[in-house]
């Protein structure tokens, strides 16, 4: 567990990086770029991510992390595998930039998808090398450089975006922050012999791949296919307003969620390795997640007004019921990021697809329902589709932990009352702001006081285990602390 605990904080230390300079790039961009500008950069970022999952499970980071005794021989055909698929649709996404532009009759898109195509160029060297790091725990040299291959792509973006790039400088800001992250991790992982191309062990991998790779590809299309039905049904401006209101709903996601998911993995897996009771584990992980998830959504989408007219500008105010719509739908999504993990530790990544191809289709299909009712339709559509997700997945992580309604219950019942707690004090900041008595700002700042106080009552009150977490965490800094000052000395 110190272990775990170590890595947390390292990722962590790189998550929060990433997340300021996400914030300050949002704010800049969102003052440079128009609702249609951003719009136009939506679509290419979404067809690029659904393509990208296509290739990314074969022999990608789950492979490598989940693979118990991992070969050199596995090692490089793992990378094999993923560079030929990567360069095929890398060369394919290039040729048929043209027809994409014209399927969803944007001509200026055609440009955006061409240099997007770059990125299968990086991505093999920079997935592997993480892949690696992951599964040895290393997340210092991680973080750094995540952090300065982040630093370089906010930066490229938002200088583009000054000199008028238009919707242009955010994509050329990922490629260059992609090849400065695959250049640094190179230089940090001297052994560079898997460069050698293999296919020794490819039975393996494809069949790893197969079944990986499909969960990828029907996750990836669902989080994105709102833009897409939006861009072909509507106009670009709805896909801009939408994407922003999905950035600002998975806050949430980039403080906490992203902060664990490269720890998740290698720790569960672990812990299955020891025979440790995974059905205890998920619970418990599920009543810390629900402490510091729900809260948070509540408290955003109260304060979603304010926080929008000050981070990102008038111009986004449109998207202020968007925003609290997808944060009420995101509750639902309290054990999201255990799932996919807990299936494949108990080696069952074929329930995995199935839960996806069961629960994914009719989200879709409502989904396109609701885009010929405008944007707004399509984030309450988010209401049905994502309980009816959880509701899926859940049954089939049941069948193997043994894990119930009742005993979900049990667990989030705690976490429910601190959120009822946060949500009230953040609500009568907001109050003031509505009343007149607090400028948008001062209530604002008022609230971000009130919600992290309320919710440390909420703790104390309700006994949570979160708090004996955090309690036991301060207390082991305070220890290593003085002797990690005391070896530098």
């Amino acid at each position: 567990m110190p272990s775990v605990h170590r890595s947390i904080v390292l990722s962590a230390l790189d998550r929060y990086a990433n997340f300021a300079l996400f914030f300050v790039a949002t704010a800049v961009l969102s003052r440079l770029l128009t609702p249609q500008e951003f719009g136009l950069y939506a679509i290419a970022n979404a067809l690029t991510a659904v393509i990208a999952a296509s290739f990314q499970e074969f022999g990608g980071a789950n492979y490598l992390i989940q693979k118990r005794d991992l070969s050199h021989a596995s090692l490089r055909t793992a990378f094999t595998v993923t560079l030929a698929v990567s360069s095929l649709i890398g060369v394919t996404m290039f040729a048929g930039a043209g027809a994409l532009s014209r399927l969803f009759e944007q001509d200026s898109l055609r440009r955006g998808l061409e240099v997007s195509a770059l990125n299968f160029l990086l991505l093999p060297v920079s997935g592997t090398v993480s892949a690696l790091f992951r599964r040895d725990m290393e997340f210092g040299k991680l973080a750094l450089c995540n952090l300065a291959g982040g630093c370089s792509g906010s930066i490229a973006s938002m200088a583009l975006a000054m000199w008028g790039f238009s919707y242009m400088a955010p994509i050329w800001g990922s490629v260059v922050g992609n090849l400065i992250l695959a250049v640094l991790l190179l230089s940090c992982r001297p052994d560079r012999s898997w460069f050698r191309l293999s296919l020794a062990e490819y039975r393996d991998v494809i069949g790893f791949g197969l079944y990986s790779s499909g969960v990828a590809v029907i996750n990836v299309f669902y989080n994105l296919a709102p833009q897409l039905f939006l861009a072909k049904i509507l106009d670009v401006a709805s896909v801009g307003l939408y994407s922003r209101a999905i950035n600002i709903t998975q806050v949430f996601d980039k403080v906490v969620v992203q902060v664990l998911n490269p720890v998740i993995m290698p720790a569960i897996v672990a812990q299955t390795k020891g025979r440790a009771d995974l059905r205890q584990v998920y619970l418990e992980a599920i009543e810390l997640l629900s402490a510091v998830q729900w809260p948070f959504l509540i408290s955003v989408a109260i304060v979603a007004q304010p926080l929008i007219l000050i981070w990102l500008g008038p111009t986004w105010l449109e998207i202020v019921p968007l925003v609290r719509l997808l944060c009420i739908a995101n509750l639902f999504l309290f054990a999201a990021c255990l799932s996919y993990p807990v299936l494949v530790a108990v080696g069952s990544i074929r329930d995995a697809l199935s839960s996806s191809l069961i629960s994914l289709p009719p989200s879709l299909l409502v989904i396109l329902c609701a885009s010929f009712f405008g944007v707004q339709a399509v984030a309450a559509s988010a209401l049905l589709t994502l309980p009816f997700q959880a509701v899926v997945v859940m049954y089939f992580i049941g069948q193997h932990i043994a894990v119930g309604p009742r005993d979900l219950a049990r667990g989030l019942i705690k976490s429910g009352v601190v959120t009822a707690i946060t949500g009230s004090g953040v609500a009568s900041c907001a109050a003031l702001i509505q009343a007149g008595i607090a400028t948008p700002l001062a209530g604002l700042i008022a609230a971000f006081v009130a919600a992290p106080l309320c919710w440390w009552l909420g703790l104390l009150l309700t006994a949570h285990p979160l708090l004996r977490r955090i309690q036991d965490a301060a207390s082991g800094l305070a220890v290593v602390a003085p002797r990690h000052h005391a070896r530098r000395s």
